[in-house]
């Protein structure tokens, strides 16, 4: 059956893989393409070689201010907008992944702004002011058909905080994986558990690391891998643990190198908008020990690994330890969840299709 044809404009600051969102806009861009759709890009940089981009009209607006960031999102918003306007986009969809003015569609990548901590000076900040008023405008504003949470975690924040935004909230985009992660030549021994993630307090390295010493008294040659971390900072986590009992890897450019070295993925986050190094491990085959903070927690079943609870900084630190135990000792084979980004792209033109034809 031969694809419906779509076209789309995608908005993103930087075009490239540099980080979540940014690959997640690159790869979806990429699947559409390879399935004949016209695809535009809107950026103030792009990071890929032409050849990767192949098929994708990539226009760079320019970056003229990079901080503060409120103040660059504005102005690229204002950029976008410019050229929006004197350009013919009537048979496209414009899909905005920033906080602009101009789109139909919008991806909410993380957590809203709206749910921060509010403070008795806040008025008197223009940050929170603009971070404000770019996020209400990008949900609310009479344009805005569409708008698709990363994950189901995602779509209850917005649902909560934006009431008058309900009825243009999908189900989630989950973001994909690289499909060459299910052929990774993993080195299995049941004995090391994983933990990777850059901004590592939110992500609850802390946590992870009183579940590994409490689970290294039932499984005393259990090894930790730590990656993603800035391994000056977190060093002195580990300055009383036996020094063959853990590894710090610090930033890694592929998430391969250590997923192909351990047995268990620990990720106890306080506040996950989704995690990809989640989805990445199961595609990789490695069973997940996750919080219910994490975005893909309602895909995680016993097939996949288990999900227990995260409340405030004091969990049942014995519960996660009986299921790192258990998991490190399971022989079950893990079922993956099948996220690429060739049906991520099917959903967007779909998507797509249905809105221009209305």
């Amino acid at each position: 059956m031969t694809a419906v044809k779509t076209a789309s404009v995608h908005i993103v600051r930087h075009y490239g893989t540099s980080g979540g969102m940014e690959k997640y806009v690159y790869n979806l861009t990429l699947a559409l393409a390879r399935q004949g759709q016209a695809v535009t890009v809107l950026c103030e940089q792009s990071e890929p070689a032409d050849s990767d981009a192949e098929g994708i009209d990539v226009i760079k607006l320019g970056q003229p201010v990079s901080r503060p960031r409120w103040l660059a999102q504005w102005v690229f918003s204002r950029r976008v907008a410019k050229h929006v306007a004197v350009t013919d986009y009537s048979n496209a969809i414009i899909h905005s992944h920033e906080r602009t003015s101009v789109h139909q569609v919008t991806t909410f990548h993380g957590p809203p702004f709206a749910m921060r901590k509010r403070r008795l000076l806040d008025f008197l900040s223009p940050r929170i002011a603009m971070w404000t008023y770019l996020e209400k405008r990008e949900l609310l504003a009479g344009q805005v058909q569409q708008i698709l949470p990363n994950s189901a975690l995602i779509a209850s924040y917005l649902n909560d905080l934006y009431p008058a935004a309900a009825k243009k909230i999908t189900a989630p985009a989950h973001p994909a994986v690289d499909a060459g992660l299910a052929n990774l030549q993993a080195k299995p021994k049941g004995l090391t558990i994983g933990f990777m993630g850059r901004e590592w307090h939110r992500k609850g390295l802390d946590i992870a690391c009183q579940i590994i010493e409490a689970t290294r008294q039932r499984v005393p040659d259990a090894k930790f891998i730590v990656a993603g971390c800035d391994v000056k900072k977190i060093a002195p986590m580990f300055k009383h643990w036996p020094e063959n009992s853990y590894q710090l890897m610090g930033w890694l450019d592929s998430t391969s190198p250590f997923l192909s070295q351990i047995d268990l993925l620990l990720h106890p986050a306080r506040a996950e908008p989704f995690g990809m190094v989640i989805a990445e491990a199961n595609a990789a085959g490695v069973p997940v020990l996750i919080s219910n903070n994490c975005g893909i927690a309602p895909l995680i079943g016993r097939h996949q690994g288990e999900v227990l609870a995260i409340t405030g900084d004091q969990p049942d630190i014995g519960l996660w330890t009986e299921a790192s135990v258990r998991l490190l000792q399971s022989q079950q084979e893990i079922v993956p969840l099948n996220l690429s980004w060739d049906n991520l792209a099917t959903q967007h033109r779909n998507l797509y299709h249905e809105l221009l034809s209305t």
